[in-house]
């Protein structure tokens, strides 16, 4: 399977793009910006784009949905929580004192248990509120990964500071749907280095 993680935007965001080798279908997850280098590296995984999916509505992770979306011309998704902070970019953007455009609206919506199907691949939406209220990982079994978002990260979890953050329930989300994944599951974060599931149980000064 393609598993490229590149990062992008003024953030730092990890943006993934996800392909089946046999299908060339893929997936993109959190367009933040820079779109010109996730064409080019779809195009030099000669994939097809058949999703664009946002973990959460943040600015800095949905920054390119609309240049993605007119390149691609895939149907985007994010969690319907979520989805009214798609036409608030470009202000949320100017308050951070960065450029951005506002989204597209979404086409569909993530949910709990959906999943997503890619060539031969398929990911598991986690609904893992806290961070944002529509926050979400994605889960792929058969490939012992799982994408987090700004829920979990390498020795520490998402902000909950923000408008429509809860600190317990980010807490909780982590406990119930990603702690109750197996330890050897790869966990990508939407910013920073990758870990894992029993690294995060052990040692994430969090918990």
């Amino acid at each position: 399977m393609v598993f490229d993680m590149m990062v992008v935007g003024p953030l730092s965001v990890n943006c993934f793009i996800l392909g089946c080798d046999e299908t060339r279908e893929g997936v993109v997850v959190d367009p933040g910006g820079d779109v010109e280098r996730i064409i080019q590296a779809v195009l030099r995984h000669d994939l097809a784009i058949r999703y664009i999916i946002n973990t959460h509505g943040h600015f800095d992770h949905v920054g390119g949905n609309r240049q993605a979306v007119a390149a691609f011309g895939a149907p985007l998704l994010i969690h319907q929580a979520d989805a009214p902070m798609l036409d608030r970019v470009a202000e949320v953007g100017r308050m951070y004192g960065i450029q951005s455009e506002n989204s597209p609206p979404a086409d569909g919506f993530l949910a709990e248990g959906m999943e997503i199907e890619f060539g031969a691949h398929r990911m598991k939406v986690l609904h893992t509120p806290g961070h944002t209220p529509g926050g979400c990982c994605l889960f792929l079994a058969q490939e012992n990964k799982v994408i987090t978002g700004d829920t979990l990260f390498a020795d520490s979890i998402g902000r909950t500071d923000l408008p429509g953050g809860s600190h317990d329930q980010l807490l909780e989300s982590i406990r119930s749907k990603l702690f109750t994944l197996p330890d050897d599951v790869a966990a990508y974060p939407g910013h920073g280095p990758e870990t894992s599931i029993g690294h995060e149980k052990r040692h994430n000064p969090y918990f």
